[in-house]
């Protein structure tokens, strides 16, 4: 296990929330104190524009912007730099290959393969683009337990399919997909697989060249980095075959009346100014990733979640609908309470839980409600948050029951 009082001492939120039990990093990580420090060197010590000045200050912050795109590279393990936009976020990553790739390259009656499990980002891009377009847009039937399995993704697989988008780990229910086989039999069919890896990053080690996606979307602060920023691998030839989304500022080589020369990629899908501070404590959080280490990490969440799942198995009138999950989330509900109004009760006591639909409303229709909680266990997390956030569970179940 790993020390966490030692480690709270890098996450300053706690000294100001010393009573809070955050159980929500899969929306949103805290951010240690060094990320935070690394911004604020960037602003006080270097704090120009970047690829623009032919001074020193210039120089210097181009090259920290640089060694993070570098970093990023290395940290999911692609072939070259050249293959990493930074973008906002996952969200915006995503839909830049459907306002891309799929606007550019997708023809009347191509399909697409997606499914109920996809948080929103992952799927409705594709659900505008196909209406647009009048594309096919399949969904993999997941199991009964809402999983996605090889044999399903089968199912729905022919030579019509262009475009299969689908998550690396559910949001809602901690599942993993099996990428590599259905990434295989896609490119058997000269299709492109697009994987929104948000949820991955924070807790296993990704390699795009192991499983041989051609693009792959994740957001900074999912994994300790700052909000406002979010990557955009794609294979560099894929990339060639594009043209931007955006132009303006620094994305190009010669600009004439009638023309425009585009910078190649990342460059040329990188307009304006971009998210410096963002970029560089992005890189900053790597580094911090990198330090614990993804077996630890590992180690440390499934041992809490393991202890926590013994307890609550234990506990009448609840709900738990992930089962054997790849990721340490719980999402369960107070049996016939709306998770909205379950919520306020583990709020009372300083227990950061998600309520709703996860930006997963395909999943919740699935799983016919109206949402869930959910909690989800961190490098931060400790056995008294697991043993406060069941006690709160246990509250919420009587206070209810005085009402049914």
């Amino acid at each position: 296990m790993l020390d966490t009082v030692k480690l709270r001492k890098d996450f300053k939120i706690y000294e100001n929330n010393p009573n809070m039990v955050y159980l929500d990093t899969n929306a949103t990580a805290l951010k240690p104190s060094c990320v935070l420090d690394k911004m604020n060197e960037y602003y006080n010590n270097y704090g120009v524009n970047i690829h623009r000045g032919v001074y020193n200050l210039s120089y210097v912050a181009t090259e920290e912007y640089d060694v993070a795109r570098t970093k990023v590279k290395d940290f999911i393990n692609a072939k070259r730099s050249e293959e990493v936009i930074f973008v906002r976020n996952c969200s915006e990553a995503l839909n830049l290959i459907a306002l891309t790739y799929g606007e550019q390259l997708l023809n009347e009656g191509d399909a697409i393969i997606s499914s109920e499990l996809e948080h929103h980002s992952s799927v409705l891009p594709w659900q505008v683009l196909a209406k647009k377009k009048n594309l096919d847009l399949r969904y993999i039937e997941l199991t009964k337990d809402g999983r996605i399995t090889v044999d399903a993704f089968k199912k729905v697989l022919d030579s019509k399919v262009k475009v299969v988008a689908l998550n690396y780990y559910s949001n809602v229910m901690g599942y993993l997909t099996p990428l590599k086989e259905i990434t295989k039999l896609a490119h058997e069919i000269g299709a492109i697989v697009i994987v929104d890896g948000a949820q991955a990053v924070a807790h296993v080690k990704v390699d795009v060249l192991d499983l041989d996606c051609d693009f792959f979307a994740f957001s900074g602060h999912k994994m300790m980095g700052p909000t406002g920023i979010g990557v955009l691998y794609g294979k560099y030839k894929l990339l060639k075959k594009i043209s931007p989304l955006y132009y303006g500022g620094d994305m190009n080589e010669e600009v004439d009346k009638y023309s425009v020369e585009v910078k190649d990629a990342p460059w040329g899908f990188e307009t304006g100014t971009p998210a410096i501070a963002e970029v560089i404590g992005l890189g900053k959080a790597i580094d911090y990733i990198n330090s614990i280490g993804f077996d630890a990490i590992h180690e440390h969440t499934f041992k809490l979640y393991n202890y926590t799942m013994e307890k609550l198995n234990k506990i009448k009138g609840i709900t738990i609908y992930n089962i054997n999950p790849e990721l340490p989330i719980i999402s369960f509900n107070i049996n016939d309470v709306h998770p909205h109004d379950a919520a306020t009760i583990f709020d009372e006591a300083g227990v950061c839980l998600r309520a709703g639909h996860h930006c997963a409303q395909l999943l919740t229709k699935w799983l016919k409600v109206t949402g869930t909680l959910r909690g989800s266990f961190y490098i931060y997390n400790d056995y008294h948050d697991c043993d406060v956030f069941v006690q709160k569970v246990k509250d919420a179940v009587e206070f209810f029951e005085k009402f049914n």
